[in-house]
């Protein structure tokens, strides 16, 4: 059985995924960890700042994925999209390439930002500097960091918010630094911001939908692994 380790941002995308596919929590860890069959699931924290904390000293994988949401740059994209793309373009400009995964098609770049982008305008902005299809904060350093280490790493991400929305910073300031996310929080946004409320159900929405798309490539890629 070929090892494949999987990396979300927040608890909610590894938690939402472990169901999807059917991963048991992995006891003793004391962040949101994964495994089952051909497939181990950890959470690195937004940005991946966690990642060689919590992924360094396993042994090293067949292939590592980034995987979770994206906010789409792309006005054509719709909640749910599957983004695979051929490579991630890092805040600084560096193109990084991602590995080929059978059966599921790459086409395009993603974007790495280092801040949740809070607007549409701000995302415009980016689709037409970049053309990238898409951006996340995780993608770049999994990817640089897998290539220190010679494993091949690929990106599936599901699309949870379409261009024409952002991430207001209040809903983005819900996620703790470890991937944690606070409800308390969220109430207190909800009683300051009259839309907080919608705006946090949209992106529930969205977030579900991107993760179900993400879990079908995720159990393909299990099952051409085992």
């Amino acid at each position: 059985m070929t090892r494949v380790v999987v990396l979300t941002a927040v608890d909610v995308e590894a938690g939402g995924l472990a169901r999807h596919l059917g991963l048991a929590r992995v006891d003793g860890a004391d962040h949101p960890r994964f495994r089952a069959g051909a497939l181990e699931l950890v959470c690195v924290g937004p940005g991946a700042r966690y990642l060689d904390a919590r992924v360094g000293g396993l042994p090293a994988p067949a292939l590592v994925v980034s995987a979770g949401v994206c906010g789409a740059l792309a006005p054509h994209l719709r909640a749910g999209a599957l983004i695979v793309p051929e490579a991630v373009v890092d805040a600084g400009g560096a193109r990084l390439a991602t590995a080929e995964v059978p059966g599921l098609p790459r086409s395009g770049t993603l974007l790495g930002v280092t801040a949740v982008v809070a607007t549409p305008d701000a995302k415009t902005r980016l689709w037409l500097a970049t053309g990238a299809l898409a951006c996340d904060m995780e993608s770049a350093a999994i990817l640089a960091w897998a290539a220190t280490r010679g494993v091949p790493a690929a990106v599936v991400r599901g699309v949870s918010d379409a261009a024409s929305r952002g991430v207001p910073p209040d809903l983005a300031a819900l996620v703790e630094p470890d991937g944690r996310v606070r409800t308390a929080r969220a109430v207190r946004a909800a009683l300051a911001r009259p839309r907080a409320l919608a705006d946090a159900l949209a992106l529930r929405g969205g977030t579900s939908a991107a993760l179900r798309s993400v879990a079908r490539a995720l159990a393909r890629i299990a099952r051409d692994r085992a």
